[in-house]
């Protein structure tokens, strides 16, 4: 079959969830225009693991229109929007995914996607690439290189790099400045909020909330707990970044502390078991726990599932643990609760993000013979004009520098 997904009857709804994203991606429509008329993709199989959500449908969209065929699954077992992946199928798309995917099933489509042979990988989190290396070291050659959309990615990228590890030149998309300093804290602001609130539907003003990690995604997360009335308390191992948390008026201090006072924790490092069962064995009754950093391991399910004396689904994205003398709530499973329990970033933000991964792609093919074998940083003129895009979009007009004004910043000579 050319596609597996839940129910191919949903394909309609999944159309309709389309057609709202395309509205709101202006900055990804006039990439796509361009890619219609000069076709950078022709010829080129490209296979994507990311998040099954209508905005990467349009991404999906925008690569075919370059000339691409594409074939997509998730990378993560609960974030697939079945709708949206019937809509693909219908239109042709290799799609393989679906919501509530067992893990044998998921490394079943990632290998899918790899026995499509594709010419360009797109990854979110690297487990598309990690397969690709460990099981499929015959498909690389054919491989000019990948994109990969993440932080946690990135980090496993580069240690793959650092052990030579590392076979094809690898974008960071990810570093872009409209990449994580947009999707990261704007839309993980948003969307992990709107997870914990489909989930749970608690109050937030008043409640003490809990952010573990203050990179990019821990800002925003802070930030929008923040104007929700939370009292926001954000935990750290990095010097900086507890320093820029308490400088930005939150409380700073060690997790075993947070434990006892906290009311909703949120994990966004990236990291292995930064909600420890020590940690959960210290919280309040009531607690309520998500993860929006990236794997299911961020909090230590396996150890909560084993310790509890028992466990009740609640509600459809809320399991509530019954730990030693007191109630625990679970959101999502332990997964990214963002697109868990809800629909991931908006669509605004997401058009940023995927005219990344759209542009970083025409790279890969434009500069094939040139790149290593490595992690790759796009030249800040393309981050510049995924910018310029946006605003075009939102018809927003800035200023220019006079010829004058570009000689004064270019000369070292001219002092007081």
């Amino acid at each position: 079959m050319a596609y597996k997904v839940k129910d191919i009857s949903l394909a309609p709804q999944g159309a309709l969830n389309l057609e709202l994203a395309e509205r709101n991606m202006g900055a990804l429509m006039k990439v796509r225009e361009r890619f219609e008329k000069e076709k950078p993709f022709e010829g080129l199989r490209i296979g994507l693991a990311l998040h099954i959500t209508k905005e990467t449908g349009i991404l999906v969209r925008t690569l075919i229109a370059g000339g691409a065929e594409v074939a997509i699954t998730g990378c993560n077992p609960l974030s697939t929007q079945d709708d949206v992946a019937a809509a693909l199928a219908e239109e042709g798309v290799h799609v393989y995914g679906h919501k509530g995917e067992s893990n044998e099933q998921y490394y079943e489509f990632l290998n899918e996607v790899i026995n499509f042979e594709p010419h360009i990988t797109i990854d979110d989190g690297c487990d598309l690439i990690t397969e690709l290396h460990t099981k499929h070291t015959d498909k690389l050659a054919g491989v000019i290189g990948g994109c990969e959309e993440t932080t946690t990615g990135i980090v496993r990228l580069r240690s793959m790099a650092s052990e030579g590890a590392l076979k094809i030149p690898m974008i960071a998309v990810n570093d872009n400045k409209t990449k994580h300093l947009m999707d990261n804290y704007y839309g993980t602001g948003q969307s992990t909020i709107d997870g914990i609130l489909r989930a749970t539907n608690t109050l937030i003003a008043g409640k003490t909330f809990v952010v573990l990690g203050y990179g990019s995604c821990g800002k925003g997360v802070a930030m929008r707990a923040k104007g929700l009335g939370a009292n926001v308390i954000v935990t750290e191992v990095d010097n900086f970044c507890a320093l820029q948390a308490k400088m930005d008026g939150f409380r700073v201090m060690k997790m075993a502390k947070a434990s006892e006072i906290g009311d909703i924790f949120v994990t966004v490092t990236g990291n292995l078991h930064v909600i420890s069962i020590e940690h959960m064995k210290l919280m309040k009754d009531g607690a309520i726990l998500a993860n929006s950093g990236h794997f299911d391991n961020e909090i230590d399910v396996t150890r909560l599932e084993e310790t509890a004396s028992n466990k009740k689904r609640i509600r459809p994205f809320l399991d509530e643990y019954t730990l030693e003398d007191k109630k625990i709530f679970l959101c999502a499973e332990g997964r990214l609760v963002n697109l868990g329990a809800a629909e991931g970033h908006p669509s605004e933000v997401m058009s940023l993000s995927f005219c990344g991964q759209a542009l970083a792609c025409e790279y890969l093919v434009k500069n094939k013979d040139n790149l290593n074998a490595g992690v790759h940083m796009l030249p800040p003129e393309i981050d510049d004009h995924i910018s310029a895009l946006q605003l075009e979009a939102m018809d927003i007009e800035i200023d220019e520098l006079t010829e004058k004004q570009k000689a004064y910043l270019a000369n070292w000579q001219e002092g007081t």
